[in-house]
């Protein structure tokens, strides 16, 4: 039995969960000191995934077509 192996394909690694995890938690930070109230961290959670999602689709995705 072979197996299909391709010698220029390699597989790339997807590192896009470490974005999400860094904007994550730095915007639970950024809603727990701004001192407004602990719905605060949820929300500044929320804003900190969006924007690492902005950030993936345009500068990063963008990088991969230098």
């Amino acid at each position: 039995m072979s197996h299909h192996q391709h010698p220029h394909h390699h597989e790339e690694k997807n590192y896009d969960y470490v974005f999400y995890l860094v904007a994550l938690l730095t915007g639970m930070f950024v809603g727990a000191i701004i001192e407004r109230g602990f719905i605060w961290i949820p929300v500044g959670g929320v804003f900190g995934l969006l924007t690492a999602a902005v950030f993936i689709k345009f500068l990063v995705k963008g990088r991969e077509k230098v």
